[in-house]
């Protein structure tokens, strides 16, 4: 029989333990499971890479893109196939792979779609001295997006109890209060192309979005690669547009201090004084230099081919 290991998170906001139980004699239907509650980041990894090591077929990340960002770092470059039962309060990656927002749903069709694969954000970035290499699913924020990811996380019983909406009170208490006129510390170079920046998105497939069914667009149209926006400043009025346009996916203007780049092969990031940075929403620190290349295949990950990079929130 096939192999597969779960790993869940109970602090998930949608983990119940009856949920769980069903879906463990779900997948237990058609692959021999083995199931796991990792104790913190480090554990999840630890434990998705062994099963890797051992044959395992699949990988199950149980709960919100947190756990999902870790096993995806734990498999990468690996036989052992992502798999996700969305129970967090976003489930961004998820939506993005076209998966059903039911996790007893999502845990059936793990058996019936394919091993896919699938791209990824190389990040490696120097912080407190010291080297990181870190892989992300769905963004890489560094700068004013990293902050707001940080601030949301402080409370996680808003996150939990408001979703999209949390995340969006965030954005705009973290810009009136943090970053509005703030001068650009960032000097950007993607392939070649530099100028200087306050903040950095880096979407690795289109679209995404933290607030809910509510889909972001940095290019109109899909772009086999990696898109970035690189904000000049963070004034209110223009960071309100840029967001404005990147729901109704209307081209930036020059005018709003923002440039898009897409398909690129290599995004450098200098910073001084150093910055917050995250991945897929789980802060990385404070960084003070960053490269982020796109990994074409770099990942096998269950999901539906033909629904790949559309959220699918009104899937069953």
């Amino acid at each position: 029989m096939r192999r597969l290991l779960l790993l869940a998170n109970p602090s998930a906001s949608g983990f119940t333990g009856a949920l769980y139980r069903d879906v463990v004699s779900t997948l237990s239907a058609t692959f021999d499971v083995d199931a796991e509650w990792p104790q913190g980041t480090d554990a999840t990894r630890e434990h998705a890479s062994r099963a890797a090591d051992e044959g395992y077929e699949i990988v199950v990340a149980m709960g919100g893109d947190g756990v999902v960002h870790h096993v995806a770092n734990g498999v990468v470059g690996t036989t052992a196939a992502l798999g996700i039962i969305p129970v967090g309060t976003t489930n961004v990656t998820s939506r993005i792979f076209g998966l059903p927002k039911r996790p007893k749903r999502a845990a059936a069709v793990i058996a019936e779609l394919p091993s896919v694969p699938t791209r990824l954000a190389r990040i490696e970035s120097t912080i407190g001295g010291s080297t990181r290499v870190e892989y992300a699913t769905f963004a890489v924020g560094v700068g004013f997006d990293a902050d707001v990811v940080e601030r949301a996380e402080r409370r996680p019983h808003s996150k939990t109890w408001f979703g999209g909406a949390h995340y969006a009170e965030s954005a705009i208490s973290t810009l009136l209060s943090k970053w509005r006129g703030r001068p650009a510390n960032l000097r950007v170079d993607i392939d070649g192309e530099r100028m200087d920046g306050v903040a950095a998105l880096t979407q690795v497939h289109h679209p995404y979005t933290y607030f809910g069914p509510v889909p972001l667009h940095i290019t109109r149209e899909p772009v086999d690669g990696l898109a970035a926006v690189i904000a000049g400043d963070l004034e209110v009025h223009r960071s309100a547009e840029i967001f404005a346009r990147a729901i109704l996916k209307r081209p930036m203007k020059d005018r709003l201090g923002a440039r898009v780049f897409s398909c690129f092969e290599r995004l450098t990031i200098d910073a001084d004084p150093a910055t917050p940075s995250q991945a897929d929403g789980e802060h990385l620190g404070m960084m003070s230099h960053i490269e982020i290349t796109p990994v074409n295949d770099a990942m096998l990950a269950v999901r539906d081919p033909d629904e790949c990079c559309a959220p699918q929130d009104d899937r069953g």
